[in-house]
Parts: structure tokens; C-alpha cells; sequence
């Protein structure tokens, strides 16, 4: 057990998660002026001399960040990929140091390595995709705007999810839908007066398409007629479960104008599937990519995750081949993240620890097959308690990249979400400052309290970048 301390520290929990990337829950006790560690008994604080390592503050926090890493390095024989990176973007990041330098990528790249700590090949990879975004994305229009619409529901929960998303039959869905349909409704005429459009639409969940055909068909006229325009540049349409794909449900979403659909076997493993509880057949896997080939969208992703429970590293280079094969125009491969709310964390906290060596080894394996069959990584992602502290990348065929995904982690534009769990951005560019503004994520209190949803957005979002956007105006 080591004991630490940070001395005069605040905000500490963004230098616990350095700690947790290298050492379990249970092998490290944390003190600071500003972190209660319930695990520790009062009266049980050891004196200063009694700590393992005193750590005290320091006016640039990324000093103190190497000082913390250099000591866990040492004591573990560890080191990290993403070297003193806490935060889920690291692409954005990178943006930022590059353009510091005036575009010296060179440059950036040192600072990245050196004053960060990042693998060489990591670093490599942050700049590639940081420019690759820039020449296919670039940067948003003024007014632009990314919007998501949540529907929480799925035929199974898995192992591993911790998002919102229900076990519901459809009299219970149309109470929320009819919530729903309310507030894209109030949000459409909102955005108008504010003189926002949607740049990118993302339909995600739960699964959407647990709704049946007409559901589906009525959801997607609204967004059309209320929420999309002449400039929007994508709809995404999240298929996720195999097991709720029809032809006619495809159909729907084409003649809809859906440009992109996402379906997740997350494996190609019979016996895996079974023990998340995804309840889908390998055949339903297959017949669902064969579908989606045959409705004509343009643009198919398929989510796969390193470092599900009791795969190797061939289950998994197995899983690449064969979804390759179905030449999908987006591939996603997602580091297993270790979630407090799944069931997986439940039983068995550590597992991410313990996967470490073989997620590495999975995610090194994606790369060179993505590589291999001409895909380009177009955006990343990292997440608290992944296993072996890697990250999430999308890969796509050239002209096939996500634009609502490059900009949901560059964070340079606003995000309007609605329905349970959905979280709100009001993105104020001159100040190059963010506010969230969410909903409830239980679909119960959100259909409950949807007033109260509709004066978060009011007062949290629309009001506050009408305010900045008269000032702006002023001058």
C-alpha cells in the first residue's frame, strides 16, 4: 500500500486518475486539501514523514503531472502511452500546441513527447489525425451547430454499457417520443430565432432502431422537417444491435436521407456475445452488413472492442478480418473502458488492470489492419478506467469521415442534445469556453420533467449565445 500526499493541492481528482492509470483503488491511498479519500478511516492519516511520496503544488500543473509520473514510473517500472494526458482529447490538444507554434508540427511534436510524456507513436498519430481533420473537416461555419437525439432503449443492456438505455415495450417508448417530438419541436423554432442550423444530426441511444418502422419513419420526418436544412452535411442513424436491422427499417433511413449508420457486433465471437448479453448471432451480424451494402447509405460504421472478457489477442485480430471483409466504410475500435454503472465493474473492478497487456497488443493489431486494408484514423477518443490506458479510433475510407464526431472532440462548435442523457454545449468561440447543459438520463424523469428540460436549454444555452452573439454584433 503506498500513502501520498498532495500538498497545498487543489482540484485533485484530475491527478488521482494519473495515479488510478498506474496503480489499483486498492494498492494507493491519496490525501490532499481538496480529496476526501472515504477508503481511509479518520485518524488513520499518516504524519508527513510517514508518506511514500509528498507531492506539493506547483503553479503549472503539467509539472506536477510529470513529477507524479516520473515517481509512479519508478516505483511500477510502468509507463504510459498517452504519457501525463488525463483528458479524453488529446487531438484537441495537439490542435492547440500546433497552432501555438504557428503550425510547426516538428515542434509540437517535441513538446508532445518531452513535456508530455507521450509515446512517440502516439504523438505521431495525434498529429496525423489533428491534420487530417483539418483538410477534410476544416473548421465550422458560424451558426453551425452538431445536434443528438437520444432514444434510450435497447432489447438487452450489456456487460459493459453504462449508457442510458432501457428495457421498455412501445406503449412506454411513445410516452417518451411524444416528450421527445416536444422538444425537437420547441429546440427547431429555438435555433431559428438564434440564427443556428444543424451542421451534423446524430440519432443515437440505447439503440434507435429498437423503434419499429413507423416509429422510426415519424421520427425521421420530424428531424427532417424541423431540424435539418439545406447545409447540413450528415445524418448518422445509430443501428447498433444487429437484432433490430430490417430491410424495411433501412429503407426508411435512406429514402430519410440518412447518410451513416452504425452497426456494433463488437466481436465476431459467438461465445463472447453470449457473455455480454448482446443476445445477437453471428448470422444476424452477417445479414445486417449484407443489408445495409444493399440499401445504398453511403457510409456504414462498425464498432468494434478490444479487450472484451475472455478474448485474446487472435479472437480479436479474427474479428478485424472478418469485419474488413464487409468493407465497411467507417471501422470504430473502442479500448474496453471499465465503467462504474455496468455490471462488468461489478464483477470484477480490476478487470481493466488485468487487461492491460492484451488490449495493448489488440489495439496494435487494429492498427496494422486498418493500415493493411486502406482505412485512415480520423478521430480519437480516451476514457476513464481503460484497459491498459489506450484509446478509442475511428478509422474510415478516405470521403467517409464523421464530421459530428470531429467535432464533438475538437469542441469548437455548439452541441444541441435532446432526450434522456442528453448533454448540451454552448460553445462561446472568443473566449474558446464551453457550458453543459444537461438533461436527466433516466427517461422517466425526463418525460416527467420535460418542462424543466426546455428551461435548461432556455436559460443555459439559447439565452446565453443570443447575449454573446448581440455583443459580438455590437462592435
Amino acid at each position: 500500500m503506498y500513502d501520498f500526499l498532495l500538498k497545498d493541492v487543489k482540484k485533485a481528482h484530475e491527478y488521482e486518475e494519473l495515479v488510478k492509470a498506474f496503480l489499483r483503488p486498492d494498492e494507493f491511498r491519496l490525501y490532499s486539501d481538496d480529496l476526501e479519500n472515504v477508503r481511509i478511516p479518520e485518524g488513520e492519516r499518516p504524519t508527513d514523514d510517514e508518506f511514500d511520496h509528498i507531492f506539493s503544488a506547483n503553479e503549472d500543473k503539467n509539472a506536477l503531472k510529470r513529477e507524479i509520473y516520473g515517481e509512479l514510473s519508478r516505483l511500477t517500472g510502468k509507463t504510459l502511452p498517452w504519457g501525463i494526458i488525463t483528458g479524453i482529447r488529446p487531438v484537441k490538444l495537439t490542435g492547440e500546441i500546433v497552432r501555438s507554434f504557428d503550425g510547426e508540427t516538428d515542434r509540437a511534436r517535441e513538446v508532445l513527447i518531452n513535456d508530455y510524456y507521450v509515446e512517440k507513436e502516439r504523438a505521431d498519430k495525434a498529429l496525423e489525425i489533428y491534420g487530417y481533420q483539418q483538410k477534410t473537416a476544416g473548421s465550422p461555419e458560424e451558426g453551425a451547430a452538431g445536434v443528438y437525439i437520444g432514444i434510450p432503449f435497447c432489447p438487452t443492456r450489456c456487460l459493459y454499457c453504462s449508457f442510458t438505455s432501457n428495457q421498455k415495450d412501445m406503449d412506454e417508448i411513445d410516452r417518451y417520443l411524444e416528450c421527445l417530438y416536444r422538444e425537437i419541436d420547441w429546440t427547431a423554432d429555438r435555433m431559428e430565432k438564434a440564427g443556428m442550423w444543424a451542421e451534423s444530426i446524430y440519432i443515437g441511444g440505447g439503440t434507435p432502431t429498437t423503434l419499429d418502422e413507423e416509429r422510426l419513419g415519424t421520427l425521421l420526418d420530424l428531424v427532417n422537417s424541423r431540424i435539418r436544412s439545406g447545409r447540413t452535411r450528415e445524418i448518422t442513424l445509430e443501428a447498433g444491435r444487429a437484432d433490430t436491422i430490417t430491410a424495411d427499417k433501412l429503407a426508411i433511413a435512406k429514402t430519410a436521407g440518412v447518410d451513416r449508420i452504425s452497426i456494433n457486433p463488437q466481436t465476431m465471437k459467438a461465445s463472447t456475445l453470449e457473455l455480454i448479453g448482446r443476445e445477437t448471432s453471428i448470422d444476424q451480424i452477417e445479414k445486417a452488413f449484407g443489408l445495409a451494402t444493399e440499401s445504398g447509405i453511403p457510409t456504414v460504421n462498425a464498432d468494434l472492442i478490444a479487450g472484451l472478457p475472455e478474448e485474446t489477442a487472435d479472437d480479436f485480430r479474427r474479428t478485424m478480418q472478418i469485419i474488413t471483409g464487409y468493407r465497411p466504410e467507417n471501422i470504430t475500435v473502442h479500448n474496453l473502458a471499465i465503467k462504474r454503472s455496468s455490471r462488468l465493474a461489478g464483477i470484477d473492478r480490476d478487470y481493466h488492470y488485468k487487461a492491460a497487456e492484451t488490449v495493448a497488443e489488440m489495439l496494435d493489431a487494429a492498427e496494422e489492419s486498418m493500415k493493411e486494408n486502406g482505412y485512415r484514423a480520423y478521430y480519437l477518443y480516451r476514457q476513464k478506467q481503460m484497459a491498459g490506458a489506450g484509446e478509442n479510433t475511428g478509422y474510415c475510407l478516405p470521403g467517409h469521415e464523421g464530421i459530428y464526431n470531429i467535432r464533438i472532440m475538437e469542441e469548437a462548435q455548439s452541441i444541441i442534445a435532446m432526450g434522456a442523457g442528453g448533454i448540451s454545449k454552448a460553445y462561446f468561440p472568443s473566449e474558446n469556453r464551453h457550458e453543459r447543459i444537461a438533461n436527466v438520463s433516466n427517461y422517466e424523469v425526463y418525460i416527467e420533467k420535460i418542462d424543466e428540460m426546455l428551461r435548461r436549454k432556455e436559460e443555459g444555452l439559447f439565452e446565453p449565445l443570443m447575449r454573446y452573439q448581440e455583443g459580438r454584433d455590437a462592435y
